[in-house]
């Protein structure tokens, strides 16, 4: 296995690389995959920089198995065989072997510092939101998530999130729907100000069974700490222990 840790191809950090996975942390603001807007997307790259590294004919093998929003950074997973792709697809289906943790900075303070969020949400495909609707709404999907309120300050808190469910804007639907919208959300932020800062949502710890070895794999990444709203907070002590302990209720 190739542990990538100073690695990096046309600014994207690779974290890990062996003969079936690509482990990168994603940039902010960069599609995950081609889409309308024709910016370069992430996907499209590391196909190239696989075609490159390794003097690959034609178009490179690279399975995308899960998404981020556009706005959203942090560690992703790639599978580069079929097997693997079919493998991982599998593990974050039963929901079982593969875990995603995130951190996000909120307006004010949820009143209840640790909980579960449960809403059934329908996503607009023309204008690209999501809503929460009641349960019997033609299209409704069923959306669940635990959080852990970790530091507080002022007007702004910093959570710890794992997803039960993987559904479009998710977090940011949620959160705002409990009055409580990520900073820097220019969708989702309802009558709050918009803030001048990235969307502050991070996807900090992915876990995951290796799809072909008999081991765990776990990778953690720190969010622009040098930018606001990140910066107001102590982040080291939230990374030496798990992400996914701070996030479990």
């Amino acid at each position: 296995m190739d542990n990538c840790e100073n690695k990096e191809y046309k600014g994207v950090k690779i974290l890990f690389e062996d003969n079936h996975l690509l482990v990168v942390v994603k940039p902010q603001n960069m599609p995950t995959q081609a889409d309308e807007s024709k910016d370069l997307d992430l996907l499209t790259l590391l196909k190239e920089y696989l075609k490159v590294t390794y003097n690959k004919p034609g178009e490179a093998f690279l399975g995308m198995v899960h998404r981020l929003d556009r706005p959203t950074g942090g560690v992703m997973v790639f599978a580069k065989t079929s097997k693997a792709a079919a493998r991982l697809s599998e593990a974050i289906a039963e929901g079982d072997d593969f875990e995603k943790i995130y951190l996000a900075v909120l307006y004010d303070t949820p009143r209840e510092k640790q909980g579960t969020l449960t809403n059934y949400l329908k996503k607009d495909a023309v204008s690209n939101t999501v809503k929460v609707v009641p349960e019997t709404t033609e299209g409704a999907k069923y959306a669940e998530l635990s959080y852990k309120i970790l530091q507080s300050l002022g007007r702004v808190s910093l959570a710890g999130i794992k997803l039960a469910t993987g559904r479009s804007h998710q977090i940011r639907v949620q959160f705002s729907h409990i009055g409580n919208p990520v900073v820097g959300d220019v969708k989702y932020c309802g009558n709050r100000p918009k803030a001048q800062c990235n969307l502050a949502l991070w996807a900090a710890e992915l876990r995951f069974k290796h799809p072909v070895l008999d081991e765990t794999l776990v990778f953690k990444v720190f969010p622009p700490e040098d930018e606001k709203p990140w910066s107001y907070f102590n982040l080291e002590p939230i990374f030496t222990l798990s992400v996914k302990n701070l996030a479990d209720n």
